[in-house]
This record gives structure tokens, C-alpha cells and sequence, in this order.
């Protein structure tokens, strides 16, 4: 065997090289340029340092465009870096629960997951590189800071040029590069993660749900992939192992452009599933985002299933599930912009209950340290501790179980959860694509603003409803277990009552500023439970738009996308 030699070619820094809370994300064209994918990737194996030699990594994502020319890439780079091994979803397909579930099992050093999450795919969409570590999850500021430091000066970077694998067939390839074996295992993308979800819940009894009995009809489900990389999960889960019938699994073939769809699970980009359960027989329907990591769970005739709901209803019932049955609950968490519904079932079930930055590796730590067993964000993710990512999949087979379990709708579960803990009314208002110095400029104002001593105890008042500033602030988190501090996290005003206005500027966008705004109020009065959300929260959403003068700085007279 000829034994292929590095290449080491000069290259020039680009600026903005800086990952986000899920990585770097920029729009297709500037990964295109000539050395900027390749001075990304470099970047990441430079931070790794001298555990990199001998090392296995996984690479996997979600399908969209350019992921196989950037998976060829990778290969050369990482044979080029003293890698041993990849692991590579086969065609480089693998959702990012599977991704951190394949770095867990196989113990590997971490993994380079291709994906932009809900953004929009195609040449004129949008692509992204993440790194997960060791722990299979997303990595901490620490080394993302390290990663983008190192693309501020790099002026070189080492490549295999000739090293050209065959992605599409589940095979191993060694060759000998620079006179050291590389191996390449391309892998099927999902029979690992089946296996784990199989260990985790009940698939007899959610079977026996979905197939009906003498005594209770079939339970009709439809599941919609968004043309994302969950398709061949769902097929295998879905399809193969419970039965679901292949009409009530739709848009499930990976496509590089989401068939044109825009791959996040709300009411917004997935009202086509909303539309089929709202006029048809389903008596459950849910949807996954790109990478497979977001979920959105809705009911019979399209009941709306919050994110901060679901969180705190599967926390309320875990027991049912026998992941949980085995290991016990450790404890609870959200990120700091989702409402605080699970908070009152930690504090009835005298479970610890932690509240952290938006980004899902700031639940890694607290699982790693075994004090944390289910978590989310009320940006439709959830997800516990078998891996390190949130899991859209693992959060429906968990509905599923639960509702199996409970012979209980999805409406009559949310009914009762409300009638023990009260309803914590929330909603969240996407600003998409503004201009980023005016987005800037009404943060400083709002945090100038809730920073003055007087502004505690000041009055709001809209409509019939007062509310009385208690605190605002910037929040900062430190962490409980490696004491690191998380400042500038998105700014709160909290109210006496225990209603809340924050105010964040979103990382996951690709240009541009991303506002988002999140309202919260709690009611303990049943005669409110059934109300829409946005009539109960007007008030409070009237008085966000007017005190951080919105409109004003960004020209916007409604949101993009109101969850």
C-alpha cells in the first residue's frame, strides 16, 4: 500500500470565525471560500493539542448542502492532524443526539457534527460546524473561546490532499498516511441510537397504545421529519418497531434544502403537521428540526404542547419511564428564558431543580457531577442524561410512554398537570434577521434602564393588569460544579408576582441579530387555564414592547415567529 503524505498549504485568517452556543453558523457561500472551512476545522484539532494523536472521532450531521464536501474535508485535515480514527454516519448523515450518544459509547475524544440546526439548508441557505467533547456534549466556553482564538492567527494548515473515502457504504477503510495507519469506519447512522432508545422506554407498551385493543381504539400518530435528518429514525423507530404506518410518517428523506422547508418544529414552520392533526383523526403529532435535537409536540385537534409544559410533565411523570425506574431522579434544570412550570414540580417533589444559561452544555456538567436527570429549553428542546445533547426523538417516545402509561390525551395529561401546579403562561416573540448595531443600541438602553436603583418598584400598567418591578438585571450564572462564571446572558425584569420579561439576542442566526423576547406570568385561577396564552400574556407583552422601545429601534411592527 502507498503511503500518502501531508500537505502543509499557507492560508490567510478570516474574521467572525467565533462558534455561537451550537457552533459556528454562517450562510453556505462563506464556507465556500477557498480555506475557510479548512481553516475551521484545523482550528477545532489545534485546540484539541497532544490528546489529538492516536485519538477517534465521530463526524456525522444533518445532511444539509455542502456536508459531504465538508466531510471529505474533514478526512483529509484529521488523517493530516494524527487522528487514528473517524467514525462517520454513513452518506455523513447522524442527528446530533446520535452523534453524542456514539461519543459516549465508544468512549471516542469527541465529535464534529455538520449542521446549522433549524436554520434553512441549500446553496443559499445556511451550513455549520460544531464540536462536542469527550462527554458527548457541546463544548464549553472554554474551548470554543480556544478555537476562535486560534482562527485569529492561523496562518497554516496540514491536509491530506490524494485521501479520497467512499462515505455512501457501511465499510472500514485503512490507509497509511505519512507511514501511520488512518482508519475510517463509515457506520449505519441509526442502529446505535435505536439500541440506546430500546434500553430507555417501554416500546411493548407504547406499541400496544399505538395498535388499540378491545377496549381502546388505535392511537393515532403522525410524525414529520421536516425533510431533516431525523427521516431514518423515525422510519426505523416509528415504522419498523412500533408499527406506524408509512403515511402517518411524512417529509422523512433527508434532503439537502429540506425539500424547501424550514426545519424548526413550531406552530409557525411546521403548520402543515398542526393543519393534518388540527382536521384529522391523530390523536398525537410531533416534528423534529434539522440536526434531530428540537421536538414540538401538539395533541388531538393540534392541543399545543409548550416546551415549558412538556418539561414540566415529563418531570411530573419520569417514574413511568424505565430509564428512570433504574436510575432514579437526580434532579431537574432549564435554561434561564424557560418557564419556570418544572420549578414547582421540583419543589413538590423535593427535587433539586437548577436554572442555567441558554446553550445545552451548561447541563453537561451538572450531568456529569450526577445531579441532573432531565432538562430543557423553550426553544422546543429536551432531553435527559443518557447523552449530552437534547434529544427531539427521545422526547416523543417519552410523551408516548407517558401517555401509554397514564391511558390518558395529551390535553387531559396538560389539564390535570395545571390543576395540581397552577399554569405558568408563557411565550416567546422572534425579531429575525435585524439590524445588529440597532439591536445592540436597545439592549444598552433596556439594561440601562433596569439597572437604575429606582427602577425597583416601579408600576406598569396595561389594560386592567398592574405589575411592580421586584429586580432587572443582566443574568450570570456560575456553576455549580467547576465555579466558572457565565456572564451577559440575557436581561431580566422580574415582577412581584412572579411574571417575567427577558430579553435576549439570539446565537444560533447566521446574520444579521436575532431579538427574542420571552414573557411569562403564573395564574393559580382554573377559570384561566383553558385561555390562550397570548391574551392572558398581553398585558405583559404590551409593556415589554413599549419600555424596551422595539419598534422604535429595529422598525418592526410584529414578531417573525411567536411561540
Amino acid at each position: 500500500m502507498s503511503t500518502l503524505t501531508t500537505a502543509i498549504i499557507d492560508t490567510v485568517t478570516f474574521e467572525g470565525q467565533k462558534p455561537g452556543t451550537s457552533g459556528l453558523r454562517k450562510a453556505v457561500k462563506i464556507f465556500q471560500q477557498q480555506h475557510y472551512t479548512e481553516n475551521f476545522i484545523q482550528a477545532i484539532l489545534d485546540a484539541l493539542g497532544t490528546s489529538l494523536a492516536g485519538s477517534t472521532l465521530v463526524v456525522g450531521g444533518d445532511g444539509r448542502y455542502y456536508s459531504k464536501e465538508a466531510v471529505q474535508k474533514i478526512i483529509k485535515i484529521a488523517a493530516a492532524n494524527g487522528v487514528s480514527k473517524l467514525l462517520i454516519g454513513q452518506n455523513g448523515i447522524l442527528s446530533t443526539p446520535a452523534v453524542s450518544a456514539i461519543i459516549r459509547k465508544y468512549k471516542t475524544l469527541g465529535g464534529i457534527l455538520l449542521t446549522a440546526s433549524h436554520n434553512p439548508g441549500g446553496p443559499d441557505g445556511d451550513f455549520g460546524i460544531k464540536f462536542n467533547c469527550e462527554n458527548g456534549g457541546p463544548a464549553p466556553d472554554a474551548v470554543t473561546n480556544k478555537i476562535y482564538e486560534l482562527t485569529t492567527s492561523l496562518k497554516q494548515y496540514k491536509i491530506v490532499n490524494r485521501l479520497q473515502i467512499d462515505i455512501d457504504t457501511v465499510k472500514s477503510t485503512t490507509v497509511q498516511v505519512d507511514g501511520k495507519p488512518f482508519t475510517v469506519d463509515v457506520i449505519d447512522s441509526v442502529g446505535d441510537y435505536v439500541a440506546l432508545m430500546k434500553e430507555i422506554f417501554d416500546f411493548d407498551c407504547i406499541k400496544k397504545l399505538i395498535q388499540g385493543s378491545d377496549e381502546r381504539p388505535p392511537f393515532q400518530i403522525l410524525i414529520n421529519g421536516l425533510n431533516g435528518v431525523t427521516g431514518p429514525y423515525v422510519k426505523e423507530i416509528y415504522g419498523k418497531e412500533l408499527g406506524v404506518s408509512d403515511a402517518n410518517l411524512v417529509n422523512c428523506v433527508p434532503k439537502e434544502d429540506f425539500g424547501g422547508l424550514h426545519p424548526d418544529p413550531n406552530l409557525t414552520y411546521a403548520a402543515d403537521l398542526v393543519d393534518a392533526v388540527k382536521a384529522g383523526p391523530y390523536d398525537f403529532g410531533a416534528a423534529f428540526d434539522g440536526d434531530g435535537d428540537r421536538n414540538m409536540i401538539i395533541g388531538k385537534k393540534a392541543f399545543f404542547v409548550n416546551p415549558s409544559d412538556s418539561l414540566a410533565v415529563l418531570a411530573a411523570n419520569l417514574n413511568v419511564i424505565p430509564y428512570f425506574k433504574k436510575t432514579g431522579v437526580k434532579g431537574y434544570a432549564r435554561s434561564m428564558p424557560t418557564g419556570a412550570a418544572v420549578d414547582r414540580v421540583a419543589q413538590k417533589t423535593n427535587i433539586e431543580c437548577f436554572q442555567v444559561p441558554t446553550g445545552w452544555k451548561y447541563f453537561g456538567n451538572l450531568m456529569d457531577a450526577g445531579r441532573l436527570s432531565l432538562c430543557g429549553e423553550e426553544s422546543f428542546g429536551t432531553g435527559s442524561d443518557h447523552i449530552r445533547e437534547k434529544d427531539g426523538i427521545w422526547a416523543s417516545l417519552a410523551w408516548l410512554n407517558v401517555v401509554a402509561s397514564l391511558g390518558k390525551s395529551v390535553e387531559q395529561i396538560l389539564l390535570d398537570q395545571w390543576s395540581t401546579y397552577g399554569r405558568n403562561f408563557f411565550t416567546r416573540y422572534d425579531y429575525e434577521n435585524c439590524d445588529a448595531d440597532k439591536s445592540n443600541d436597545m439592549m444598552k438602553y433596556i439594561e440601562d434602564l433596569i439597572g437604575k436603583p429606582e427602577f425597583v418598584g416601579t408600576k406598569f400598567t396595561s389594560g386592567s393588569k398592574t405589575y411592580v418591578a421586584k429586580e432587572g438585571d443582566n443574568y450570570s450564572y456560575k456553576d455549580p460544579i467547576d465555579a466558572s462564571v457565565a456572564s451577559k446572558q440575557g436581561l431580566r425584569i422580574l415582577f412581584e408576582d412572579g411574571s417575567r420579561i427577558i430579553f435576549r439576542l439570539s446565537g444560533t442566526g447566521s446574520s444579521g441579530a436575532t431579538i427574542r423576547l420571552y414573557i411569562e406570568s403564573y395564574e393559580s385561577d382554573p377559570a384561566t387555564y383553558t385561555q390562550d396564552p397570548q391574551m392572558v400574556l398581553k398585558p405583559l407583552v404590551d409593556i415589554a414592547l413599549k419600555l424596551s422601545k422595539l419598534q422604535e429601534y429595529t422598525g418592526r411592527d410584529k414578531p417573525t415567529v411567536i411561540t
